[in-house]
């Protein structure tokens, strides 16, 4: 497997540099360049490879992002990650160039665009680094570990490696130092604790927060509080939905909706904040994601067909891009209607397209494996589109 160094290596030949000559250029020590290149050390600060990759003109993930893991060894990755998230700021490797709060905020800033494309291979490479660099600043760097840590919990759950995610939350809340810092951590908590099967806590978490993050006027409620709270709002509706509390996830997406028609707009969080979207299609998308929970394939579909004229339609008020995962679980969604319906052509087509534009995703999601393995059930002959998506969701056949 080629190191991280010898990527670098051979990027600076390429470029037909010296090592003093990218040193100079990166404004990096020229003797943690040597050591990269000669396999002393193993790893750098996240800024560093930055500094680097900006010197010889490349994406920062052609020096850092592994292209010839293979599939077997997609969980090692994380394990680096973990460790990092579990290493004692005092025990941390330092380098020649110590990392900086604009650095480190420029990485945040990578790794939202990674995040935005679900590369979470190229993810788990950089996240090291990210979180060493911010332990790294210490005081300077709290309010960007709070983002750093939020982002680390996030990306744990959705690859489902629980424990780790409530390490990285529980540290999140804890160095959090505002309220809207606070609900976005709990936010994730309550969606990892419903991941578990902790619906009680998850519900009595999103209860809680809705009712602290109530604004107190909606029309004179900031876009930040108004879609921080419908956020936790439809995070308490669908606990409550899957708890079997069909009343109180009622009332909770009808406060969502009016949270929604408050902001006016499909309305995107400062990266800052978080990576989410709020905003009346949101609202339409955990209502048909209730419907299908309650066993109504029906009502999934129209409002299926609904977000579709929407979408078609490039109205102003919700012309921002939902977020990948939020479009792709709504697939899902449409996905397992069709196959409730009987539709498993158009079933299997939607699933197929969530593995075009999601690849890495797609794996992670124990719904889709379990909609393409009634699919499978239900026919006779399987198709090659069939089994291409059986080894994309890895269920065996």
């Amino acid at each position: 497997m080629t190191s991280a160094g010898e990527r670098l290596k051979t990027v600076r030949k390429r470029r037909d540099l010296t090592q003093r000559e990218l040193a100079d250029a990166s404004g990096v020590s020229i003797s943690t360049l040597r050591r990269l290149e000669q396999g002393e050390q193993e790893t750098a600060r996240m800024e560093t490879w930055r500094k680097f990759a900006a010197a010889l003109r490349v994406p920062t993930m052609t020096l850092v992002g592994d292209r010839e893991q293979g599939p077997d060894e997609a969980g090692e990755p994380w394990e680096a990650v973990k460790k990092a998230l579990n290493t004692p700021a005092a025990l941390l490797e330092s380098d020649d160039d110590a990392p900086t709060v604009e650095g480190v905020t420029g990485a945040l800033d990578d790794l939202a665009r990674l995040v935005a494309r679900d590369k979470y291979q190229d993810l788990a490479n950089i996240l090291p680094a990210l979180l060493r660099d911010a332990d790294a600043l210490g005081t300077d760097g709290r309010e960007l570990r709070v983002r750093a840590l939020q982002r680390v919990g996030w990306l744990l759950i959705h690859t489902r490696q629980f424990t780790a995610a409530e390490d990285a939350l529980a540290r999140s809340l804890e160095e959090a130092t505002d309220r809207v810092q606070a609900a976005v951590t709990v936010d994730y908590m309550c969606w990892l604790l419903l991941r578990q099967g902790k619906l009680t806590d998850a519900r009595e978490l999103a209860t809680q927060w809705a009712d602290d993050t109530e604004p107190v006027r909606l029309t004179r409620a900031t876009p930040v509080e108004l879609a921080l709270w419908g956020t936790l709002l439809l995070r308490l509706s669908g606990t409550a939905i899957r708890d079997n509390r069909s009343g109180e996830a009622e009332d909770a997406l009808r406060y969502a909706r009016a949270a929604a028609e408050a902001l006016g707009r499909e309305w995107r969080f400062p990266p800052n904040i978080s990576n989410s979207t709020f905003g009346p299609v949101t609202v339409l998308l955990k209502t048909a994601e209730s419907a299908g929970i309650v066993g109504q394939p029906q009502g999934v579909l129209r409002i299926g067909d609904k977000v579709e004229k929407i979408r078609k339609a490039k109205s102003p008020r919700f012309r921002v891009q939902m977020t990948s995962s939020d479009w792709n679980r709504h697939l899902l969604d449409v996905s397992d209607a069709h196959a409730r319906t009987g539709n498993y052509g158009v079933c299997v087509g939607k699933l197929s397209e969530i593995n075009r534009s999601a690849p890495e995703w797609l794996p992670n999601q124990p719904f889709a494996r379990d909609i393409l393995g009634r699919v499978i059930e239900e026919r006779r002959k399987l198709t090659p589109e069939m089994r291409d998506l059986a080894t994309a969701v890895r269920l065996p056949l």
